[in-house]
């Protein structure tokens, strides 16, 4: 009888050994899981739903500052394949005044951010730095004009068309008028260059990282 007991007190601490064995083991695996999970789960929004950008230039000023950091909403005019960026689901398309993050024209290596100010089929022409749609002055114009030198302020941008957008193309531009390389200097954007549209900054820092510009976390875009 005493050996029985002993034999099931043996059992019960080996038992009790194994299964404190086994349970730092089931911790590491339930961590690596959840690790791939959410590693997954970012690669696929990332991927089709929403992607971080940041800004380079002040040719969206005072919309857009350097240092601003965006989400585009990858999903507003189409479901695309990584890598290809061709649309699979359509789901939309631009509008005037959509702000858009596409493949610059010249140079497929290269992201751009403008605001789309003429469509399909519109006539667009720029006088004195107005902006005209078949033939009236649209209502919205967003553009400033800050500067009175450089590269980009001259009379042949600020003084543009009249020229109709070909099919499947959109006239964009910069708000910073004076200072942005856009369709007046390279042409029209293709539907098939764009990323997505821009809709929030989610940070934004100046020159250096403890420099915050606070007021415009989380800022929505128009």
């Amino acid at each position: 009888m005493k050996q029985n007991t002993t034999n099931k007190i043996d059992k019960i601490k080996a038992a009790t050994a194994q299964n404190q064995a086994e349970k730092p083991r089931g911790i590491i695996r339930e961590n690596i899981e959840a690790l791939m999970i959410a590693l997954l789960l970012a690669l696929f929004i990332r991927a089709f739903l929403v992607a971080p950008f940041k800004i380079p230039s002040g040719s969206m000023e005072d919309t857009l500052l350097i240092g601003d950091q965006i989400f585009v909403s990858k999903f507003s005019y189409g479901i695309r394949l990584p890598f290809s960026n061709k649309v699979i689901i359509p789901t939309g398309a631009p509008e005037r005044g959509d702000i858009i993050v596409f493949i610059y024209p010249e140079n497929r290596k290269l992201d751009y951010v403008k605001r789309v100010v003429a469509l399909p089929g519109d006539e667009f022409q720029v006088v004195e730095g107005i902006v005209y749609i078949n033939g009236k002055r649209y209502p919205k114009q967003w553009g400033i004009f800050k500067e009175t030198g450089g590269n980009f302020n001259n009379s042949l941008k600020r003084n543009w068309g009249p020229l109709k957008v070909p099919e499947n193309k959109l006239f964009a531009m910069g708000d910073n008028r004076d200072r942005s390389s856009d369709s007046r200097y390279w042409g029209f954007v293709p539907y098939e260059n764009l990323r997505g549209r821009a809709f929030m900054i989610y940070y934004s820092k100046n020159k250096s990282i403890f420099d915050v510009r606070w007021n415009r976390i989380a800022k929505i875009l128009h």
